[in-house]
């Protein structure tokens, strides 16, 4: 049977051949194709994932591009942040694209820990992205707009301009744990958001996910 591309969504590489994205971006699929910042077309497996963190970790050619890395020290309410990632899924010759926005809250939807708000507007296809802060490092993971719908079916309210990341040290540990060694950074520079995005977009790859 022909495979065909049923969903897309965004990664990052975090170490040499190694991509970084949610769960729910490859979960069921048979195969996974990355697209690199260069039009590049790799085959990526599955690693180590995990469900309940909505984390998974993707193996590639060790020529990828280069990590990014994470930044040193807690993130703050009121943070500026960018994402980067593919959003436009149905366009292929879509590039990515870059938003701005703050933390807002250092804790996720009913004070999850593991994650936070952020203002940034990301959609579907950005899941997986990088959410980097003004200096160019990983602030977190992103996570579309499908978990904060899910939650105002079951409360009849959906909050305006609430997207949702994972925690930067919810990632660390997660790769840690799978013998994966991030690069750390500290933020001590404040670049404007065109530079951070430069940072972001050799690191940034598109997720095809086929089924």
């Amino acid at each position: 049977a022909q495979q065909r591309r049923a969903s897309t969504g965004t990664g990052f590489i975090v170490a040499e051949g190694r991509v970084l994205t949610n769960h729910h971006v490859i979960d069921g699929c048979q195969r996974v194709v990355g697209v690199l910042a260069n039009r590049r077309r790799v085959d990526l497996g599955i690693g180590p994932r995990d469900a309940r963190r909505d984390l998974a970790i993707l193996s590639g050619p060790r020529d990828l591009g280069p990590a990014l890395a994470f930044r040193e020290g807690a993130p703050r309410r009121g943070d500026e942040v960018v994402t980067y990632g593919f959003p436009l899924t149905g366009i292929l010759g879509s590039g990515p694209t870059l938003t701005t926005g703050e933390i807002s809250a250092l804790t996720g939807l009913r004070d999850d820990p593991n994650t936070m708000i952020i203002s940034a507007p990301v959609q579907a296809g950005n899941s997986g992205g990088p959410l980097l802060d003004r200096a160019g490092n990983v602030l977190g993971v992103i996570v579309a707009k499908l978990a904060a719908l899910r939650v105002a079916e079951r409360t009849g309210d959906l909050p305006q301009n609430v997207n949702i990341a994972i925690q930067g040290s919810v990632a660390l540990e997660f790769l840690r744990q799978n013998g994966v060694q991030a690069r750390r950074s500290p933020s001590i520079a404040h670049y404007p958001a065109a530079e951070v995005g430069e940072i972001a977009h050799p690191s940034t790859v598109l997720i095809e996910c086929f089924k």
